[in-house]
């Protein structure tokens, strides 16, 4: 449970969500039929996932496996036999008129996530995890004059809808948490560090389109009903009107759709006007949310046994699938096997990947200088550019051979940054080019002595500043070297052979 309610005048928000994620496997949860992105709609399609007369599901044992990982990670119980169930409803992108999930048998219950929400520690009880499949896509369309293309567009001001079904029977893991965000920054931070576990485990992939989606319930109670350690009494929680606000597709997106609905409900009540309960759309252009229609309840998707699928034994997974370890374990480790900083420990491990690439490059060079590069100058250069590691995977080598020049004095840190990284990630050349085209290689000994009299000689008035001790003067000096040798000699050898000269 959270901390003490966050209060907004006498009232305070209590939040839920169902977090659908896409699990990261070859083939759809009940075929065999491919879920990579295709170009032509409707080309990754059988008659199982079309939910064709006489069509019969077999469970992808990969996504199973994937739904265990999931709650080993959140501390769930995992049954020693889960079931399959029909929701029944008709949805022009569900193409059996029903959905196969799970209803009151699913693979994990009462597990927990932590998060921190700048610096304070935070706990949600996740309620349950189950499988499920997901729906095709609908594209709403308008047709624009001869010379202009179609173009996808809101519902309201299309022409007519296309359906695509090569999404249909993706597997899809729901995470349905207990109310226990009081407010949207929290819901934020809660998605990013789940987003972080699903990416360690393996079994999520952040840069598929829609591979992790959010409906999120939000009602507004009296500020004194909340007891002393943040929770709420399941009576007030059944009186409370809630809205849904459906299919959020970011992070970001779910705090500013709260934040909106929050607004939106405090309002109406305190001017003394009912919360409807309903399904409400959150329009990402406005801001805002919308209506979309009245809430379902769960006796109107009438669920009963899926009939096609046996009970599916997995007591013994549990103790059978292995998960990694996880960003917070990692963390702690970080800091104390490499001695890093919190700050520094956190950035190395953002991502798993990114993880992984400090600890190879951690194990030939200094940790602290494997540290500087990839967390300061790698990932800083990465979010300038709006890119992430992965779309660096295979450029990874270049990365620990640019670390390798430096690290052997070959080149400067500085040249090494400024120069060779922002010149592999902006022109896509590797570091040894760079560096022979620039003519980067260290300036030998002799050169930066001679460069550093000529400096002394050639500026009398930052000496005698230097003597007067104006603390700037030897940095004027040390940039008239640097200046000499091309950017290629040390500044600190530089500096250290100009208080040598000066101080004799």
């Amino acid at each position: 449970m959270t901390a003490q309610a966050a209060q907004t005048g006498d009232l305070v928000a209590v939040i839920g969500l169902e977090v659908h994620v896409q699990l990261e496997t070859a083939t759809k949860i009940f075929c065999g039929c491919s879920t990579e992105g295709a170009d032509e709609p409707n080309t990754h399609t059988c008659p199982v996932c079309l939910g064709l007369p006489g069509a019969l599901p077999v469970v992808n044992e990969g996504a199973v496996e994937a739904a265990v990982k999931i709650g080993k990670a959140i501390d769930a119980d995992i049954p020693e036999e889960t079931t399959f169930h029909r929701k029944n409803y008709y949805y022009p992108d569900l193409p059996k008129n029903f959905q196969i999930t799970q209803y009151d048998a699913p693979i994990c219950q009462d597990g927990g996530l932590e998060f921190a929400v700048e610096g304070d520690r935070h706990q949600v009880t996740i309620r349950r995890a189950h499988l499920e499949e997901d729906p095709g896509s609908i594209r709403h369309v308008r047709e624009g004059p001869e010379d202009v293309e179609t173009r996808t567009c809101s519902i309201e001001r299309a022409d007519y809808t296309l359906v695509d079904y090569n999404r249909a029977g993706t597997p899809l893991m729901e995470i349905v948490t207990e109310p226990d965000f009081r407010d949207p920054s929290e819901v934020r931070a809660f998605l990013e560090k789940l987003e972080e576990v699903l990416e360690y485990l393996g079994v999520f992939d952040p840069t598929r389109d829609g591979s992790l989606r959010i409906d999120a319930n939000l009602s507004m109670v009296d500020a004194a009903d909340v007891a002393e350690d943040g929770s709420i009494p399941e009576a007030v929680l059944e009186d409370a009107n809630r809205t849904e606000v459906k299919n959020i597709s970011s992070h970001k997106g779910a705090e500013k759709a709260l934040a909106f609905e929050k607004s939106r409900q405090k309002k109406l009540v305190e001017s003394g006007r009912a919360v409807e309960q309903e399904t409400r759309h959150f329009n990402e252009t406005h801001g805002n949310t919308v209506s979309m229609r009245s809430k379902e309840e769960e006796k109107d998707y009438r669920y009963f046994r899926e009939a096609d699928l046996p009970p599916l034994q997995v007591s013994d997974w549990k103790e059978t699938i292995p998960i990694p370890e996880l960003p917070d374990a990692r963390r702690e480790r970080f800091r104390e096997e490499y001695g890093l900083s919190e700050e520094a420990a956190s950035k190395l491990t953002s991502t798993k990947q990114v993880a992984d690439f400090f600890e190879d490059v951690a194990g030939e060079y200094d940790p602290d200088l494997a540290a500087t590069w990839v967390a300061d100058n790698l990932l800083g250069e990465l979010n300038y550019r709006d890119m992430a590691i992965t779309e660096i995977a295979d450029r990874l080598d270049e990365v620990t051979r640019l670390v390798e020049l430096v690290a052997t004095d070959e080149i400067t840190a500085k040249n090494g940054h400024e120069t060779v990284l922002r010149g592999m990630l902006d022109d896509g050349q590797d570091p040894d080019t760079i560096v022979d085209d620039e003519g980067l290689g260290k300036t030998d000994e002799d050169e930066v002595a001679t460069a550093v009299t000529e400096a002394i000689e050639e500026n009398p008035d930052a000496v005698e500043d230097y003597y007067d001790g104006e603390g700037g003067a030897i940095n004027f000096l040390v940039g008239q070297v640097m200046q000499k040798t091309g950017g290629s000699a040390d500044p600190g050898d530089v500096n250290g052979l100009l208080r040598e000269e000066l101080d004799e």
